[in-house]
């Protein structure tokens, strides 16, 4: 099991929008979307957004190194309208990341199914026999040593999008996990930049936006 020291950071909660219904954040890298299972990993967005909104309820998670937006319900009701949303894909998202080398080509989709890696957790790997996972990518903008992509996870498996860019031949930048440059790197070079889905009350579609900071 891969372990690693958790040190968040500190500092004030960050709303990209708020109503009645739900709350939708700016989680920073590093924070913990929900507890963790082992000692000194309370810390966490949920638990500093329920010490404001002790209403608040959980909806999905980011990675702890994934910088971005997140989702949470204000109510029971507004929980399960938005837990149908992503069950049934029709939340959509999209992320900005910055992956080692020149990708060629500008766009397409990666296809490959994946599952634990049991004896090295919490790492995810290519498996035949996994749950199927889907992500376009797009090219928006190269250098000599690196591509920007933005990404559009189809379905929502645990670390889907660093995989899959690590089975392409392009890992994300600063990933502690699968990228062997992550010390070159002040953080994961991986942000959720766009959430679009129905609101829980009015059922109109909404769509935020938190800019990429890298």
């Amino acid at each position: 099991m891969i372990d690693f020291e958790y040190d968040p950071p500190q500092g004030p909660l960050v709303y990209v929008h708020q109503d009645e219904a739900i709350l939708v954040m700016d989680k920073p890298p590093g924070l913990l979307s929900v507890p963790g299972k082992t000692e000194g990993r309370s810390d966490c967005l949920q638990s500093r957004l329920l010490r404001a909104h002790p209403e608040s309820l959980l909806v999905h998670r980011l990675d702890c190194d994934t910088s971005g937006l997140i989702i949470f319900a204000r109510s029971k009701a507004a929980q399960g309208f938005l837990g149908q949303e992503f069950e049934q894909r029709r939340a959509q998202k999209t992320y900005i990341a910055r992956v080692a080398g020149v990708v060629s080509g500008e766009s397409g989709r990666i296809d490959l199914p994946l599952a634990a890696d049991w004896p090295n957790r919490p790492r995810q790997q290519v498996d035949p026999q996994g749950r199927p996972a889907q992500t376009d990518w797009q090219v928006v903008a190269r250098s000599a040593t690196e591509t920007r992509v933005r990404l559009t996870p189809l379905t929502g498996r645990s670390h889907q999008l660093r995989v899959h860019m690590l089975a392409l031949g392009h890992p994300i930048l600063g990933d502690p996990i699968y990228s062997p440059d992550a010390a070159a790197h002040s953080r994961l070079m991986l942000h959720a930049e766009t959430l679009s889905l129905h609101h829980p009350v009015t059922k109109a579609r909404v769509s935020f936006n938190a800019p990429c900071p890298f």
